[in-house]
C-alpha cells in the first residue's frame, strides 16, 4: 500500500490540479504533507514497534493509513486532501519500518535472507506497477479510486497480520525520544512551508522569512536536545564515522535529485506532451525493471570492488540520465525523448542502491545496523521532501519569467496575455476560459508549454548537478573497509 501510494500520487497530480483548480503550492503540499509526517516520524515509529510490539504498531499503522486513504478519497478541497495525506504519512511511519522489522524478527540465518529478498522483490514489483495501475484507475475510474483501493487492501493485510504474524518486541528497548520527534517535525514543516510560500510570493515576504527562521532555529534546538538526550532519536556515536556521514550526504543529494525529478515529470508528460495518465505511469517502467534486474549484479560488485567505486560510477551515470531529461522539447515520441533518459537513469540507480546500503551497514558496528538503516531511510525521505519544495522555487520562478518574456514578443495579442494571467500559479495546468478566441487559446497553450519545458530543463540540470555532487561526496568521504572485513 505504502509503495504503490507513494508512486501513484505523482501521476495523479496533474488530474488533481485540474479537478480542484489548485495552485502549484497546493499540489506541492499534497505530496509534502505525506512526506513530512513520514520523514519526521519514521524513526519514532520503528522505536515504538521495538518497545510496544512490532505487530501491534504495524497493525495500527495499516489502520491509520486505510482511514486516511478513505479521507483522501472523500476530499472535496485541496486543504482536506492535504490534511488527509498528512494522516497517511503518520500511518506510514508505523507501517513502513514495521514491515521489515517483523520479517527480521520472525526469521533467522539463511531464511531471513530469503525472506528479505522476497520482501525486496515485492517492493520492486509494487513500485513498478503502482504508476501504471494508478494511471489506469485515474483514467477509467477517477482519481478517488487510487485512495479508496487501499481500504480493502488494508482489511486483507490486517486479517493476515492477526492470523499469521507473531508478535515481537525488543526487551531492551529504551524510552521514546518524543521531544526530538516533535522538534524535527516542526523544523521540517516550517522550512517546507517557507520554501513553498517563497515559490509563489518571493523570499522577501514576512511569513517566508519567519517560517525559514523558525525552521532553522528549531533545527538547531533539535541538535542540542539530541546531544543531551539519554535516548536520542539519532545516537550521536553514529556520526563519529566519516563513511556513515558521507553515505548519508550522498543519499541526501541523490534522492533529492530523484524526488524533485519524479514530482515534475508527470506534469511535463501529461500537460505538455499530452500523455494519458496510464502512459505517464508506464513511462518509468524501464527504470524499475532495470533496478530490479540488475540488483543482484550490483550487489556482487560490492563483494568484488567494494562500495566506493560503484558509488562513484553509479551516481555519475545517474547524472547523465537526469541530464538527458533536459533535451526533449515539446514534441517527439517517447522512444526518442524520454526513453533514453529513463534507461540511463535506471542503470545509474541500479549501480548505486545496493552499494549505498552496504556502505551504510559497513560504516557502523553490527548492533547499530538497524538504527543506521533507519536513519538512512529517514534521510532519503527527507531529501525528497526538501527537493520538491526547493525545486518548486526554481521551477515556478523560471516558468513565470519565461512566460512573461514570451508573451511580450511582438505579434502576441494583448487578449492572449490577459488569458495567461493565472498561469504562473498553476504552471502548465492553466485553464483557458470558455469563449476565448481559439487563436488566443492556441497561442497561450503553446507559450505555456514552452515556458514549462524550460523550467523542467532547469529542474533536470539541477538534478544532474546533485547526482554529480553525490559522486563527489563518495570521492571525498567514503572509504571501503579492508577486504577481509568485506568478505565476512
Amino acid at each position: 500500500m505504502a509503495l504503490v501510494d507513494g508512486t501513484v500520487v505523482n501521476v495523479a497530480l496533474p488530474t488533481l490540479q485540474s479537478k480542484f483548480d489548485a495552485t502549484a503550492g497546493d499540489v506541492q503540499w499534497i505530496v509534502e504533507a505525506y512526506a513530512l509526517l513520514l520523514s519526521a516520524l519514521i524513526l519514532t515509529g520503528g522505536a515504538l514497534g521495538d518497545r510496544f510490539g512490532r505487530r501491534r504498531m504495524f497493525a495500527a499503522g495499516v489502520a491509520v493509513f486505510a482511514a486516511a486513504s478513505a479521507a483522501c478519497g472523500l476530499a472535496t478541497s485541496p486543504m482536506q486532501l492535504i490534511i488527509a495525506r498528512g494522516a497517511q504519512g503518520a500511518g506510514g511511519a508505523f507501517l513502513v519500518p514495521g514491515s521489515l522489522a517483523l520479517i527480521s524478527a520472525s526469521f533467522a540465518g539463511a531464511a531471513r535472507g530469503r525472506a528479505i529478498g522476497t520482501w525486496s522483490g515485492f517492493s520492486a514489483i509494487a513500485a513498478a506497477i503502482g504508476p501504471v495501475v494508478g494511471g489506469w484507475l485515474i483514467q477509467h475510474s477517477g482519481w478517488r479510486a487510487i485512495f479508496f483501493i487501499n481500504v480493502p487492501l488494508a482489511a486483507v493485510v490486517l486479517a493476515i497480520t492477526i492470523w499469521r504474524v507473531p508478535e515481537s518486541r525488543d526487551d531492551d528497548a529504551k524510552s521514546i525520544d518524543w521531544p526530538g520527534a516533535m522538534l524535527v517535525t516542526i523544523s521540517l514543516g516550517a522550512i517546507v512551508y517557507g520554501l513553498i510560500s517563497a515559490s509563489e510570493s518571493g523570499f522577501g515576504e514576512r511569513r517566508v522569512i519567519a517560517a525559514l527562521a523558525l525552521g532553522l532555529v528549531v533545527l538547531g534546538l533539535f541538535v542540542i536536545v539530541e546531544r543531551r538526550a539519554r535516548t536520542p532519536m539519532v545516537p550521536t556515536l553514529l556520526w563519529s564515522s566519516r563513511t556513515f556521514i558521507g553515505a548519508n550526504v550522498l543519499t541526501l543529494f541523490l534522492y533529492a535529485a530523484l524526488g524533485g525529478m519524479l514530482f515534475f515529470l508527470p506534469f511535463d508528460l501529461i500537460a505538455v506532451h499530452g500523455y494519458s495518465p496510464t502512459a505517464a505511469g508506464a513511462s518509468l517502467l524501464p527504470l524499475t525493471v532495470l533496478m530490479f534486474a540488475l540488483s543482484r549484479w550490483s550487489g556482487a560488485l560490492v563483494g568484488r570492488y567494494g562500495a566506493r567505486r560503484p558509488l562513484i560510477v553509479g551516481p555519475t551515470i545517474a547524472a547523465a540520465g537526469f541530464g538527458l531529461f533536459a533535451l526533449p522539447g515539446t514534441g517527439g515520441t517517447y522512444w526518442t525523448t524520454f526513453f533514453p533518459a529513463v534507461t540511463v537513469l535506471g542503470i545509474g540507480l541500479a549501480v548505486s542502491v545496493a552499494p549505498l546500503t552496504t556502505a551504510v551497514m559497513n560504516s557502523v558496528d553490527t548492533h547499530r545496523a538497524g538504527v543506521a538503516s533507519g536513519v538512512n531511510n529517514a534521510v532519503a525521505r527527507t531529501a525528497g521532501l526538501m527537493a520538491v519544495a526547493l525545486f518548486g522555487v526554481v521551477a515556478l520562478s523560471t516558468f513565470t519569467s519565461t512566460l512573461r518574456d514570451r508573451l511580450q514578443t511582438p505579434g502576441i495579442p494583448a487578449s492572449a496575455r490577459a488569458v495567461a494571467i493565472t498561469a504562473p500559479s498553476r504552471l502548465a495546468a492553466i485553464k483557458i476560459p470558455e469563449g476565448t478566441n481559439p487563436t488566443d487559446a492556441a497561442i497561450v497553450q503553446r507559450e505555456v508549454g514552452v515556458a514549462f519545458t524550460r523550467s523542467f530543463r532547469i529542474v533536470a540540470l539541477l538534478a544532474a548537478g546533485l547526482a554529480l555532487a553525490s559522486a563527489l561526496t563518495t570521492v571525498i568521504m567514503i572509504q571501503d573497509p579492508p577486504h577481509s572485513q568485506r568478505a565476512r
